[in-house]
């Protein structure tokens, strides 16, 4: 794998610990804004929905401009958003900050996407793609911690300063180490819509919001699902999520690693095996060996879809895959909001905290639907290429023997 890769997965790595940590240090942030945790938690909505928002327009803006020096510019922007959050003087500041860091995360996937599987062979595109989303999987295991330790114990201000830190340190990777690739001939912002009206492409997207949505829709609730439920103490949710980290690194490998030789298989594999483990969670959540287990099992199974997923779409958007590829990372938020506000429904309307783990066993057996669905149309749309034209198989076969 190119050392190209390597600052890719820096800025993936400050990206996702600027969107997770944010979790952790709400009551801090609150406290001294004098806001409420609902009010502050409009800090992570803001984000989800800066990155919906900011993977098209931020690509579109940039289809005029290489992709190594996009990426130069959208951390820039990343780190502008991160030092605007930790000199914030007012909640309404820090909000706009965490918007304008937002904005930079879906093109930075998108186009970063692209870019490694360009720095390949084509049987390696996937694993390249999962080692520039290491970044964002380790950060879970790493960045978000000791960033939450940081903030905690020295100041929230301190945690966003390293943050932007870290973003300065991505930035010189890539402008030192990614090559100028050259830019298709003819790929303008028309061609790149164009993608859209594949339905294959669409498909894919509405796995992605179903199958990454059904991991949020637990593990969004899961720190109330573990204290009330499971039994643990307040301070052992932050090593629950080390270990949903942790299944995020390896299934984020292994998806890469199998992605590259049967995409469609993992994908149900995947997928399938996500719905059961999230359905048994109603269950293993109320011991606190098998939950833990499971919670490892959660992010793995979720994360092994990521890779494929993202081919999938690079793959059926040939020709123009940088705006389909960064609009995929925007559905990814998408699912984690749509699956958070379904799971938050649930528990309102009295069936426990338990239950948003149903919500998502069905929204990824929703995806997989979709998956089977998907290389079902495949298959059909490839049939006629192998019969001659106005003829039967039979016909077929007798035209061959004469």
């Amino acid at each position: 794998m190119p050392l190209a890769l390597l600052a890719l997965a820096i800025g993936a790595f400050g990206i996702g610990t600027t969107e997770f940590v944010i979790m952790g240090l709400l009551p801090e942030v609150a406290g001294d804004f004098g806001v409420s945790i609902p009010t502050a938690g409009l800090l992570v909505t803001g984000y989800a929905l800066g990155v919906v928002i900011g993977a098209p327009l931020m690509t579109a803006l940039g289809t005029k401009v290489s992709r190594k020096r996009m990426l130069m510019l959208l951390m820039g922007l990343f780190i502008a958003g991160n030092l605007v959050s930790a000199l914030a003087p007012a909640f309404a500041v820090m909000l706009i900050g965490r918007v304008i860091a937002s904005l930079a995360h879906g093109a930075f996937f998108g186009i970063g996407s692209v870019v490694a599987a360009e720095l390949v062979a084509p049987d390696k595109k996937a694993g390249a793609i999962a080692m520039m989303f290491t970044g964002l999987t380790v950060a879970n295991v790493v960045g978000v911690p000791l960033g939450t330790l940081v903030g905690q114990h020295v100041g929230w201000r301190v945690t966003f300063g390293i943050v932007a830190a870290l973003g300065v340190v991505g930035l010189a990777g890539i402008a030192r180490l990614v090559p100028e690739l050259p830019k298709s001939d003819g790929v303008h912002l028309r061609h790149e819509l164009a993608a859209f009206k594949n339905a294959q492409v669409l498909l894919a997207m509405a796995m992605t919001v179903l199958g990454f949505g059904g991991v949020f829709a637990a593990i969004t609730y899961i720190a109330p699902m573990m204290t009330h439920v499971a039994g643990f103490a307040d301070g052992s949710v932050t090593w629950l999520l080390v270990l949903f980290g942790l299944g995020m690194v390896g299934g984020n490998l292994v998806g890469g690693r199998f992605a590259d030789r049967a995409l469609m298989p993992m994908l149900y594999v995947s997928l399938g095996a996500l719905a059961v483990v999230l359905a048994l969670f109603t269950l293993t959540a109320h011991n606190k060996i098998a939950a833990a287990v499971t919670i490892a099992l959660i992010g793995a199974l979720g994360f092994a879809t990521v890779p494929p997923l993202q081919k999938r779409v690079l793959d059926q958007a040939h020709g123009a895959p940088t705006l389909a590829s960064a609009v995929n990372i925007g559905a990814f938020n998408l699912g984690n909001a749509l699956s958070a506000w379904l799971g938050g429904m649930v528990i309102a309307a009295g069936y426990g905290y338990t239950a948003p783990n149903w919500v998502g066993a069905a929204l990824a057996a929703a995806a997989l639907i979709l998956a089977v669905l998907s290389a079902a149309l495949e298959r059909r749309d490839s049939e006629p290429s192998a019969v001659v034209a106005g003829g039967t198989p039979t016909a077929q076969r007798t035209a061959v023997h004469h």
